[in-house]
């Protein structure tokens, strides 16, 4: 990678590449209270987030598949799980290749009659909303794919608080999109 410094030289700048971790780091403040809080009520949707995307236009499955994984790949946060071995909680990070297993079901709600498709859509969107994660094993997100017709899907997103925030969901929103976009205009 090339910057250009305030002289207008460009400089090499070596890529970025994670730092080796000697331990599973603790968790921050924040993490910790929602770590304490899901202690005290385990398996509570509480700190969901929640978010449904309507999608109008052909849609490839696996290629919306492969963009949420290649996102989770990228982001530590999305696989991290958090664990008290000792009675003191850590994160437990687990390495990019878990996102392979991130399953993304596709519900085609199409053998319904049109006029039942929508309020069965939302049905199981409030139902994925409230299923709750479990915060040693992870995955702490979930995405389903439902099929309302040919050129007519909704997402479903859920994101436990502790690795995400409303502010990161605009951030996840766009990225998929980009990653979408690129793995449909890739050469197959």
């Amino acid at each position: 990678t090339r910057v250009r410094a305030a002289g207008g030289e460009t400089l090499a700048v070596p890529a970025p590449r994670p730092a080796p971790r000697l331990e599973e780091p603790p968790l921050s403040f924040a993490q910790e209270r929602l770590w304490f809080l899901d202690q005290l009520a385990p398996g509570s949707p509480m700190y969901n987030i929640p978010t449904a995307w309507d999608l109008i236009g052909p849609l490839d499955p696996t290629a919306f598949t492969a963009s949420l994984r290649e996102i989770v790949r990228r982001h530590e946060s999305l696989r991290t799980s958090f664990l008290a071995p000792a009675d003191r909680p850590i994160q437990r990070i687990a390495p990019p290749s878990c996102a392979d297993q991130v399953p993304v079901p596709l519900i085609d709600l199409t053998t319904l009659p049109p006029e039942d498709r929508t309020a069965e859509a939302g049905r199981l969107g409030a139902e994925h909303a409230r299923l709750p994660f479990d915060l040693a094993a992870g995955p702490l997100l979930r995405l389903a794919l439902v099929r309302l017709g040919a050129q007519e899907h909704r997402a479903l997103l859920s994101i436990h608080h502790i690795v995400s925030d409303g502010w990161s969901m605009g951030i996840f929103q766009s990225e998929m999109a980009a990653l979408y976009a690129g793995k449909l205009l890739a050469p197959l």
